[in-house]
Parts: C-alpha cells; structure tokens; sequence
C-alpha cells in the first residue's frame, strides 16, 4: 500500500501543512493553445466567460512565475513532469493515451486508432502540448463512419479532443495536503483530462515516488483543489460548493483521520453558494496570516451568518459533526486563537466588493506569514492588506483573469516550510 507500506519521506516530493508556510517549490503550468481554441460558441461548456489574448496572459504568467521565483520558490511545470514522465517509458505513455481516449468516449476502431497514431508520432513534449490544445477534426485525415461523427452535436464540434484552457489554474486537479495529495474527481468534463495528466504524474514520476494518495480520482463524487485549504498541521479547511460535495468531504475526513501518515483531525466544511461567481471556497476565503484571513462578506447572510461544520473522529471510525453558524468563531475554535483579522473583499463597500470578489480580490496566495501575491486590478482590497499588515506583491492581471482564478488558483504548493 503505496500510503503507509515503505513510506520515505526522503522520497516524498509533498510537503504542504499549512497555506501560509514559505513557500519552496511550487506546480504550475504556462497557458499555451489552449487558450486560443476557445470560441463564443464554447465559452460555456470549456467553463470560461469571455477568451483571454493568448500573448498577453503568457507574459502576465511569465511575471507571476517570476514573482514567485525572485521570493525563493522553485516553479515546477506540469507539462514538463508529463513530459519526463511519458518519455521515460513508451507503454506508459500508451496506456495514458489509452486512458485518455476511452475516458474521451473512443474505443479502439477508426478514430481511436487515428488518434493514437497521431499524437505519437510526435515528439512526446509536442504530444503533451497538443493534448492541451487539443486535437481538431481537420488536422487528422479520418474517414467518419461512426453515427457521433455524422449528426448532432458531436458532429458540430470542430474537435477530436477538446483543449483544456483551464489547466493554467493547477490548484484544482489535485491539492497537497501535509505530505500526502488528493487527485481529484473534477466536477465538469471541460476539466477531468486535467487530473488524469496528474495521476501518471503521481504515479510514475520518480520526484513523488512515495507520496501517499489519500484519495485518487476514480470516484463518483467530486472534489477540487480550490475548496481544500491546509489551516494548518492538523486542520484543512474544505468547501461544500458547486465543485466540493459533502459526501465527499466526509469520506476524505474518514481516510484523514485512520491514514497512520497523515497528521490532521480536524475538518473545516464551510458552505459556500453554489455558483459561478463563487465556484471555490478560495474563491471567497483565504489565509494570509497566522490569524488572518481575507474574505467576500458576499458568502454570509444579512445577520452575518454562514453554515460551517466541524468534523472530528469519532467512535467506531466514524466521523462526529459540529454545526456553527459563526465562520469567525470556528476559526477561532479549531486554530485555537482567542483573535483573529478577517479582512473583507473591496473593504466590505457594495460596490467594490462584488467586483474585486469577481475579479479574484479574495484569491490570495500566500509566499509567507503576512505575505502575499495578488492581482493588481483589486487595488481596494489592496490597499486595505497594507493598511493590516500585509505585505502584498501585485502581478498582472488584464487577461489572466479571464478565466476566473487569482494567483492562488494558478498554483498548487508542492513543498512549503513547516511553521
């Protein structure tokens, strides 16, 4: 059992027990053609609300990697672990593509046959770049016999594999949580390829050689990496949102609390509105601090409140629940602190706040205790992180913000320093 037998943490690449540990190596990916095989017509099915400019977002990209590099982090890219991955090994690099096309509805015939045939006659860095673009109908010459080629919608779809332009947010295909990962059950089809490139990465790559799973993909309920917050060493906080369910929380806080290598007893389940505009709990809510948090006040009724539930282990290896109404007196129970800074979205202000909360305000990342990067659009909520404390590092944000993520949802902590 690759989750307690012979485990090293000398051979663990994961290394994550809080969200505000410096930061040391840390997944991203660099938005490539993906981005560019948006059209009007898919904006909604590939989850986007308008079609960012390809060579702007790279460059906004290229300044945050940067940012985080000039700040001590090591910046890892998933299309290059892939790549080493798949080069290493031929019959893994044909079970993926296998795996890749059965999970896309193809079985060996015509158009599975093409399509395997054409991705490896490339080189296999070129084959993973193509599999985030996607593959086009008119770059394969395949006769089309099957009835999904011939009538419908399937026909009207200009590709074989659809491109995955939300992959440049890597904190959701899978989370590191204390020195293990969840590979995650993603909610929509536009992003599951997503955590599957993830799973052979975990799998086969020597860098991760002993990382426990605590729960892989091959579920029927779903999770993502924007919900799952590490508050601390024995503490996650977790989203019940539209891309977080409760069932699955639950089941993850049971494999938590019984998994010998992992150190957490406690789960925070904060339920979000399950929408668009607030589609992650980090969307919504993020640690900055040892006792600070930004937040969208947008999440709470009229009189302040919003359901949170503690889970415990409890007797006979089930999981005891405490419902509070209070975020800031769950907080304060479950990190033991008698104060705590919640600091508002665009400073609270009608207005701002919705705004600055759409264009990612409240998505933080933190590089350190009180030290965060964010975008520089959100200049309310900016300012008003200085004004805490906050030492705040603006990047670039005119089109990376097209696709509905902030600086945390770019990036997913590989190694954080323990506190």
């Amino acid at each position: 059992n690759r989750n307690q037998k012979g485990y090293s943490k000398k051979n663990n690449g994961i290394n994550v027990n809080s969200e505000i540990g410096k930061l040391k190596s840390v997944l991203l990916h660099r938005p490539g053609a993906e981005v560019e095989n948006i059209t009007p017509d898919t904006m909604k099915q590939l989850l986007f609300d308008d079609i960012p400019y390809l060579k702007i977002a790279q460059k906004e990209h290229d300044f945050f990697a940067q940012t985080l590099r000039d700040n001590g982090a090591e910046t890892v890219y998933i299309e290059n672990l892939a790549t080493e991955v798949f080069e290493k090994s031929s019959e893994t690099k044909e079970e993926f593509l296998s795996h890749l096309l059965h999970e896309a509805g193809y079985r060996p015939g015509r158009t599975y046959d093409g399509l395997t045939e054409y991705l490896t006659s490339m080189s296999t860095k070129d084959m993973v770049e193509k599999i985030y673009a996607g593959v086009r109908k008119n770059e394969l010459d395949i006769k089309r016999t099957a009835l999904s080629d011939m009538a419908g919608s399937d026909a009207e779809n200009y590709f074989y594999l659809n491109p995955l332009p939300n992959a440049y947010f890597t904190r959701d295909p899978q989370a590191s949580m204390g020195v293990g990962m969840t590979i995650n059950k993603m909610t929509f089809p536009a992003r599951q390829p997503e955590s599957l490139i993830t799973e052979y990465v975990m799998a086969k790559h020597p860098r991760f050689k002993d990382t426990p799973i605590w729960r892989d993909r091959n579920h029927t309920t779903r999770i993502e990496g924007g919900d799952e917050l590490i508050l601390n060493k024995t503490t996650v906080a977790i989203g019940v949102s539209e891309r977080t369910s409760s069932k699955t929380i639950q089941n993850l806080a049971k494999e938590l609390f019984a998994n010998p290598l992992s150190t957490f007893d406690t789960v925070l389940a904060v339920e979000i509105p399950h929408n668009h505009a607030m589609m992650h709990l980090d969307t919504v809510f993020t640690m900055i601090n040892h006792d600070q948090f930004t937040v969208f006040p947008g999440i709470m009724d009229g009189a302040g409140n919003i359901n949170v539930f503690i889970l415990r282990p409890g007797k006979d290896d089930e999981v005891e629940i405490e419902h509070l109404t209070d975020l800031k007196a769950a907080l304060k129970k479950v990190l033991n602190l008698s104060e705590l800074d919640l600091i508002e979205c665009g400073a609270g202000d009608p207005i701002a706040a919705p705004r600055e909360q759409w264009n990612d305000g409240s998505n933080t990342l933190a590089i350190a205790p009180g030290e965060i990067v964010t975008y520089d659009r959100n200049y309310v909520t900016v300012e008003l992180l200085k004004e805490h404390g906050i030492k705040v590092h603006e990047i670039l944000s005119s089109e990376l913000g097209r696709g509905r993520g902030g600086a945390r949802c770019m990036s997913q902590p590989l190694w954080r320093e323990d506190l």
